[in-house]
């Protein structure tokens, strides 16, 4: 009679569990727009214009012009992402401990909700309007005998592109690092000051060392987030600052010196950077749910 109770339990099966069936529309997503797409671009980057498959164009990646291009792209991309960060940083502090006024500090994040997805073609419309040479801002300094564009500053080159980029960067840092600031354990702060820690001791010794892996992953978001833009900085500057993104659109649809496998080989680099920021960013957000979560 054991025999038997033993042999029938060891051959009932474990029941079939349809968890994953949650997970299906999101593979089939990332199959269609993200997966697809890249093997897409790998597959004609290594086709010449004439026909057949060479490794040319990615010998091309080493022309002067396209490490040119992807030198600017990742120099505003990290001046953006680090300015971005530490500000935006400073402004979601103000928000959780800064004592703000509870209105006040959902209008703030509420415009950061608003503004971190304020980009593109409107975008820089909206900067022109206010601080192109006959913009809003620059009409009412002019008022006053103040011409800014006396000075090296413009819109239209690195700084001013810059700036435009700021207005997107540090509300994606407020509404990443605000769930970061908001996993700080009280308990921390009380213990530092049982032990006569100041309020400075304890940011420096306890709460940034615990921050400081969502920090850094958060920047490397933005600097991801600022790589892959196009279409603020094509119709901010109509293409005359040779990004990445727009070299690769000139290569692959311009009217002049066309080569499509360039521009997709171009896009391959970029996939690849992104991909080890991903990389980069995953790891550190693994190493920030050891303490927030």
């Amino acid at each position: 009679m054991t025999s038997l109770t033993s042999t029938s339990v060891e051959g009932q099966r474990p029941p079939r569990s349809w968890n994953w069936v949650g997970i299906l529309p999101f593979l089939l997503f990332s199959s269609a727009f993200l997966l697809g797409p890249a093997i897409i671009l790998l597959v004609r980057s290594l086709q010449a214009n004439e026909g057949g498959w060479t490794l040319g164009n990615y010998r091309q990646l080493i022309d002067p012009q396209v490490l040119e291009a992807y030198g600017l792209s990742v120099r505003i991309s990290i001046v953006t992402a680090v300015v971005g960060g530490v500000f935006g940083f400073l402004l979601a502090w103000a928000i959780i401990y800064g004592g703000l006024p509870r209105v006040f500090r959902s209008l703030l994040t509420t415009f950061s909700g608003v503004a971190s997805n304020f980009a593109g073609v409107p975008l820089a419309a909206a900067f022109i309007f206010t601080l192109g040479r006959i913009g809003m801002i620059t009409a009412l300094f002019g008022f006053f005998g103040i011409d800014l564009y006396d000075s090296d500053f413009s819109l239209y080159n690195f700084w001013g592109l810059t700036v435009v980029y700021m207005f997107f960067q540090f509300p994606l840092m407020v509404l990443t690092i605000t769930p970061a600031l908001e996993g700080l354990k009280k308990e921390w702060k009380e213990a530092s000051e049982n032990l006569g820690a100041t309020s400075w001791q304890y940011w420096r010794h306890v709460a940034l060392p615990v921050l400081m892996p969502s920090i850094l992953g958060t920047i490397i978001l933005l600097f991801g987030n600022a790589f892959g833009a196009h279409a603020t900085a094509y119709a901010l500057t109509g293409g005359t600052l040779r990004l990445a993104t727009i070299l690769i659109g000139a290569q692959i649809s311009g009217d002049v010196l066309q080569n499509q496998g360039l521009g997709y080989a171009v896009a391959m680099g970029m996939v690849l950077i992104m991909g080890l920021s991903i990389g980069l960013y995953t790891i550190l957000q693994r190493r920030a749910e050891r303490w927030l979560a």
